[in-house]
């Protein structure tokens, strides 16, 4: 009597429950690779349980600090003097070239994607710098390598011999207005005009072109839209200008950032002017304090969850992953203001990211 229900859920089952089973499996699967890809980035913890000692317990992995993106500041020399530099000339050591590419080898090995070469002023030691930039892209195959620099002391030959190693040249200038740059320490009067020779150089050598500005009470009033735009960086960083112990104000510091303040609303006035511009990627002082991986001239990471920056030990005398647990880094933060961007030169690259709109 009951035969042909029996038969009927059982047909039901391998024709309609077991597809969705397999449908609902899958998504699993995908949303567990998705998950996994999502942990490796934003450097969470393992949730993948393992056993205890005696295999009777599972506790969660302990997470895995990651170098992602790391700035390298091998110098601290600069021929500028900017009332409000927050990485001062307190040394004058230099590690050699073999010690600063261990470093570099050790930062790869532990999970570094993108190296940043910044001083003072790493054109101060172009050669060491073109080696160091060759090997990080040739040797060590980091996805991307960038400089940041006041432009000063760049010159052809250099993107000739070397330029093809580089994915990002940044160069710092905080106003179009000489006079307010002389007065902030910026250069001589001919800061912009080099700026605008550097960025032909580079769509040149198909270097991608950035600009970073610290916005301080000597150019938080100005509107810089037209400039920018004329100029057509891939992004344009904007600092609220960032006081730190021991480098710009307090005990022992070599500049007094006190007249270059700005107050959080006089930045997001600045910050407003500009908004339209889709190059712009604003950070005020809460972004940056902790957000960077910084590495001195001695391969020490740079702690500033106090307020200046205390060293940590080298990376080459405990090695990287005891550093960071010492950096005071935030790999939250990192995320939050857009740490991870496309930064190679093979990315996809926007010609217009920074022109005006046609009604402007």
């Amino acid at each position: 009597i009951h035969t042909p229900s029996i038969i009927q859920m059982i047909f039901t089952i391998v024709i309609i429950v077991l597809p969705v089973l397999s449908l609902f499996l899958e998504v699993l699967r995908t949303q567990s690779k998705r998950w996994k890809r999502i942990e490796s980035d934003l450097n969470l913890p393992n949730l993948t349980e393992r056993p205890l000692n005696d295999g009777t317990e599972v506790v969660p992995s302990e997470p895995k600090k990651i170098p992602i993106s790391v700035n390298y500041h091998f110098t601290r020399r600069c021929n500028y003097s900017c009332g409000f530099c927050f990485h001062t000339a307190k040394s004058s050591y230099e590690a050699p070239d073999r010690d600063a590419k261990e470093g570099l080898r050790l930062l790869k090995e532990a999970g570094m994607r993108k190296i940043n070469f910044a001083g003072g002023e790493p054109f101060l030691k172009p050669k060491f710098l073109g080696e160091l930039v060759r090997y990080c892209k040739e040797d060590l195959k980091i996805e991307s390598v960038s400089i940041v620099s006041n432009g000063s002391l760049i010159k052809n030959q250099w993107f000739e011999k070397y330029g093809k190693h580089l994915d990002i040249l940044a160069i710092s200038c905080d106003s179009f207005d000489e006079a307010v740059n002389k007065r902030t320490g910026r250069g001589n009067g001919e800061h912009v005009s080099q700026m605008e020779r550097i960025a032909t150089m580079c769509q040149k050598h198909e270097i991608t072109f950035k600009i970073n500005s610290v916005i301080t009470a000597y150019n938080w009033e100005e509107d810089m839209s037209a400039k920018i735009a004329a100029l057509n960086p891939k992004r344009w960083k904007i600092f609220q200008v960032l006081p730190l112990d021991g480098e710009n104000t307090g005990a022992g510091a070599k500049r007094d950032v006190t007249p270059f303040l700005i107050t959080t609303q006089q930045f997001d006035a600045f910050r407003s002017r500009h908004q339209h511009l889709p190059c712009l990627v604003p950070e005020d002082n809460s972004k940056m304090q902790n957000s960077y991986l910084i590495l001195d001239e001695e391969l020490r990471f740079l702690n500033c969850t106090n307020g200046g920056k205390e060293p940590t030990e080298s990376i080459l005398k405990v090695g990287v992953s005891a550093a960071l647990d010492q950096s005071g880094f935030d790999a939250d933060a990192f995320h939050e203001r857009g740490g991870i961007y496309d930064w190679t030169r093979e990315a996809p690259q926007k010609p217009t990211a920074c022109e005006l709109p046609p009604s402007l």
